[in-house]
């Protein structure tokens, strides 16, 4: 029998409508089952999440004897010493935090004003931590919930220094020698509050102190203020410190966020804001900043202002900076995703252009750095580099008041830089 002609038979038409009902009522229950589906392994991915959060929050929030509520917000928590997170590093479990080494002898220079350790927001009404604690700013769920990677969060993402800044977005406007042994770094840099337009682009001003080769062993020893909407969870420049031994990949962190700077102040919160900052054409402030390499046991300090010890970085965390820095930076980055498809507004600095001077432009002063033998001295090869200069551009100078100084920054998009 031809099968053509079996088909147009009612009894095999009929069937053949009935089997195409059926399966038109069953889509609907299956693609049903399917958003069930799809809903639970949602649920379940979210749940999960939540539970590494969880316990990473619990690794970073150490007890507390002290919580001071600051104005902006912040919970800054007053830890025990010996509590703090670089003591969970396995290197440095049961230690406690060093006497303070000898410091640099100082090249003299004018300091044209220096400022008291009561320069962050939750200090303004005389809060502090109570001796053998120090402060820490409070990490909650939202600050996770934000970063763009829980399992990186208080890492740079995809980090760079001025060498490979041609990649991933990352943007500088840096003053930097190279070519000699060095043994720390010092800078009074202005502080500002620049427009950061991408919750996951940052801007920063600091000095960075580098080792290696550039490549996967790169060390890297890094502080001053930065703008980080993700890190934070808002646009206050806050101040900031950072580390690592293998270029940005699997060491260091931000400040306190895992075990490796050791803190010894209990009146500087690493991490929270900067109060007052410079205002165009009004006031200027500034903060100075000092790391060196301590000659006795080699470990890198961090001083602020014209005294005030914060804490250090011990050896044992590098490779190259066990012995000396091969070349430091001062200056301004920024990161641009591009994610209108032009360059970033994000500002740099102040966000104006260095040709505006004292009042208008962002500034590093006073910049100097240790020798071999524990003595502050000036540049006498500093070099000035913008990777893009249409955006954010870098002039420097000399003068008797501010010795090694540059003024850098920029808006961003414009006219010259699309």
């Amino acid at each position: 029998m031809d099968f053509t002609l079996c088909l147009t038979s009612p009894i095999i038409s009929f069937l053949v409508h009935f089997l195409l009902l059926v399966a038109s009522l069953a889509c609907p229950v299956l693609s049903s089952q399917s958003q069930i589906l799809n809903q639970t392994f949602q649920t379940q991915k979210e749940f999960l999440k939540l539970n590494i959060i969880r316990t990473r929050l619990q690794q970073i929030n150490k007890p507390y004897v002290k919580t001071v509520q600051s104005p902006d917000g912040d919970l800054i928590d007053c830890v025990l010493s010996h509590h703090q997170p670089a003591f969970d590093h396995p290197l440095l479990k049961g230690q406690k935090p060093l006497d303070p080494p000898e410091r640099p002898k100082t090249y003299h220079q004018n300091q044209m004003g220096s400022f008291s350790e009561n320069f962050q927001t939750w200090t303004l009404s005389g809060e502090s931590c109570p001796e053998g604690t120090i402060p820490i700013r409070r990490t909650r769920e939202e600050d996770m919930l934000r970063a763009s990677s829980v399992r990186r969060f208080g890492r740079k993402i995809r980090g760079r220094v001025r060498r490979d800044s041609n990649s991933n977005g990352h943007e500088h406007a840096v003053g930097f020698v190279s070519g000699d042994k060095y043994y720390g770094a010092k800078a009074s840099i202005s502080v500002w509050a620049p427009r950061v337009t991408n919750q996951y682009e940052f801007s920063l001003s600091q000095i960075w102190v580098i080792s290696g080769s550039f490549g996967q062993d790169l060390n890297t020893i890094e502080a001053g203020w930065q703008v980080s909407p993700e890190l934070y969870g808002d646009s206050y420049p806050r101040f900031f410190t950072y580390w690592t031994s293998d270029a940005y990949q699997t060491t260091g962190c931000y400040n306190l966020l895992c075990s490796g700077f050791v803190q010894t102040n209990n009146k500087i919160a690493i991490g929270a804001a900067i109060s007052p900052t410079s205002s165009y054409r009004g006031g200027q402030f500034d903060i100075s900043l000092l790391i060196w390499k301590d000659p006795k046991h080699g470990n890198w300090w961090l001083q602020f202002g014209s005294g005030i010890l914060v804490g250090y970085w011990p050896s044992m965390l590098f490779t190259h900076l066990r012995q000396h820095a091969s070349m430091v930076q001062f200056g301004g980055e920024i990161v641009n995703l591009r994610s209108s498809g032009t360059h970033t507004l994000t500002q740099m600095g102040s966000g104006h252009f260095a040709e505006e001077g004292f009042g208008r432009a962002s500034y590093f002063r006073n910049l100097q750095v240790v020798d071999w033998d524990n003595n502050l001295i000036p540049l006498s090869n500093l070099r000035v580099l913008a990777d893009h200069p249409n955006c954010y551009d870098i002039q420097g100078g000399i003068n008797r008041v501010w010795g090694n100084y540059f003024y850098y920054g920029g808006p961003g998009r414009n006219v010259r830089c699309p």
